[in-house]
Parts: structure tokens; sequence; C-alpha cells
């Protein structure tokens, strides 16, 4: 069997299994921890295929995300512990670090909205928000809202676009991250005045 085919043969075996949505969940949070590969290159076609299941297949990508963005947040909270003080010393000063966690402090949770929408890796939110000891409500609160409005939006691509969605998606992607990153910049700034 030639290798396109086996492809073909692996995809279509994971689109039908019964653990489909598990392994959306573990690869989200692997996405959000380890591996900074956006996920929409498999949740696109899964949702096109699997319509019946859209907002579960959102849902349980949207959760793996939060989950990892936990972990993120307890590794840059512990070991931050562990190892901060050579950190702070060799890259900064005592100053600049208190400077950088009275700005997460501050605007911690538009930092971390902006960078779980934009195409930026979010290991460096999850880390920041663990190290400075930002609220880890906010922070979860925050990277809910982030991550909903990234999985879900693809779920409204699929639903309203069907077939069509993943060349959508291809074709409007930057226009969509540029828009999007903008309204939160401004919600952001417009925060910082009430």
């Amino acid at each position: 069997m030639s290798i396109p085919k086996k492809i073909k043969q692996k995809t279509r075996h994971f689109i039908d299994s019964k653990h489909m949505l598990s392994s959306i969940t573990i690869a989200s949070f692997l996405e959000s921890t380890i591996v900074p590969i956006p996920l929409e290159a498999v949740l696109v076609p899964l949702m096109q295929a699997r319509r019946e299941k859209l907002w579960a297949i959102a849902l349980m990508a949207t959760l793996g995300c939060i989950v990892g963005a936990l972990f993120g947040y307890a590794l840059g909270y512990y070991l931050f512990d562990v190892v901060g003080d050579w950190v702070i010393n060799t890259f900064s000063s005592p100053e600049q670090f208190e400077n950088v966690r009275q700005q997460m402090q501050d605007q911690g949770f538009w930092f971390v909205m902006t960078l779980g929408i934009i195409p930026i890796p979010f290991q460096i939110a999850m880390l920041a928000a663990g190290a400075t000891k930002y609220s880890l409500l906010l922070f979860l609160i925050a990277s809910a809202i982030a991550r909903s409005i990234r999985y879900f939006g693809l779920a409204i691509v699929v639903y309203y676009a069907g077939n069509q969605a993943e060349r959508i998606i291809s074709q409007h992607k930057t226009k969509v991250m540029i828009i999007l990153t903008i309204l939160v910049l401004v919600a952001w700034a417009a925060s910082m005045f009430f």
C-alpha cells in the first residue's frame, strides 16, 4: 500500500474512531504546552468530516487547551521559584523583573487574551503568568475566552461554509487574525481608561 493511501486510511480511522474527541483534547493539551504547531490544520478538516460533532470538537479542543494552560502556569509558578533568582540575575535585574511582574498584574488579562488569540506561542503567556504569580482565576478566564474565540470561531465557519471552510479560512486567516488582534488591543487600551 502506498504512503498516501496509508495516511488516508489512518486519517479515516481517526475520524471514525470512538476516541476522536479524547484525542482532540490530548492534541490540544500538547499544542498549548509543548508542540507549538497550530491545531487548526487538524481541526478544520475534522470538523468538516464530523459536522454532527462540530461543537463537541470545539469544546474538547478548548478544554484541552485550558488544561494545558493550567499546566504551563504551574510550570512557570513552580520552576521559576526554583531557578528564578538565577534567571533574573543572569538575564535582567530584580528591578526589571519587578517591572514585568507589575505590568503582568496590571495588564495580564489582556496580555493572556492577546496571546491566546493571535498565532504567537501561547506558552509565553502561561509561563509569564505563573512566574509572576498572576491571578490563576483571571488567567484561566482569559485563556478560556481566547481559546473559545479561536476554536468556536472555526466551528462557526465550518457550520456556515461547510466544505468550503478550509479554503475560506486559509484565504482569510491573516486578515481575521489582524482584525481580532486590533479588536483585543483596542479593548485592552479602553480598559486602561476605565
